[in-house]
């Protein structure tokens, strides 16, 4: 067994979300609770608690409750997980993380320059022991038995710039902090206008999100060739952050997205038979 860690000090940071359009200030405090606790200081310090049985998603992954929400975890969990902070309260003003500049790359370095202590609560591993896939018509979501946490991903777009992108890697804090955490979100220009008639998207920018057009990336440079790939590995270790422990498998997609991933996060609390604690 492995120790909860939480922060040496107080985090600050502020931005827009990219949906939401609004503007938001975030606070991380270190706590000694053992979990992490969210807490909307906009409506009355609303409380609410990870449970991937409150997550919805769509463009991005939300944890909704009767009371209130909060929208685009995936990039802030992303980075908690890989530092096995799982002891913290996260304050915000709005119902969005900010997105800052569309990676998880300046959440590492707050997070860096604030520093980590263990906690004396003992946390095990989440270990897969049996394979399992899930078919969403050409989207494939799969698990396999690994000794460490490994992370693949296909993605085909017929677009010049992105095309077929495969990408395999294992994670931990320092191949997370320089290969996958820079990597930023994106989007097709031609989407937009849908994206915003349906609540979404009303502040990605030029600043945040990489942008495409017919044919080429309209601001880059890119950060990796394979940039695009690289998000997904991204937004899939924020998805499966969801789960609240530290993981030991192979987690593989195929042309997925958030609502695969959080399909797989539910068969694996459903289904206790693939997995054990370690």
């Amino acid at each position: 067994m492995i120790e909860k860690r939480t922060l040496e000090r107080e985090v600050y940071l502020s931005g827009i979300g990219v949906h939401s359009g609004k503007n938001v200030r975030l606070i991380l405090k270190p706590s000694t609770s053992g979990e992490l606790i969210f807490r909307r200081i906009d409506i009355g310090k609303l409380e609410l608690r990870l449970d991937p049985k409150k997550i919805e998603a769509k463009n991005n992954s939300s944890l909704v409750t009767e009371k209130g929400k909060i929208q685009t975890l995936e990039h802030l969990m992303a980075t908690l997980f890989v530092f096995g902070i799982d002891s913290l309260e996260v304050e915000l003003d709005a119902d969005e993380f900010p997105i800052m500049d569309g990676s998880a790359a300046p959440f590492v370095q707050a997070i860096l320059q604030a520093g980590t202590r263990a906690l004396p609560q003992k946390k095990k591993h989440l270990k897969i022991l049996k394979s399992f896939t899930l078919q969403e018509k050409d989207a494939s979501f799969s698990s396999f038995p690994d000794s460490g946490f490994k992370l693949s991903y296909i993605i085909d777009y017929a677009h010049p710039v992105i095309g077929r992108q495969e990408l395999s890697m294992m994670i931990n804090a320092r191949s997370f902090q320089n290969e996958i955490a820079p990597a930023r979100t994106f989007g097709f220009i031609k989407d937009v206008d849908f994206l915003r008639s349906q609540g979404l998207a009303l502040g990605a920018s030029l600043e945040n999100t990489v942008a495409l057009d017919e044919e080429k990336v309209v601001n880059g440079p890119l950060r990796f060739p394979d940039e695009f790939v690289r998000h997904k590995l991204l937004d899939l270790t924020g998805d499966l952050a969801l789960l609240g422990v530290p993981l030991l498998g192979h987690f593989r997609g195929e042309k997925a997205g958030h609502r695969l991933h959080l399909q797989a996060v539910n068969f694996l609390i459903d289904n206790p038979e693939f997995w054990t604690y370690q």
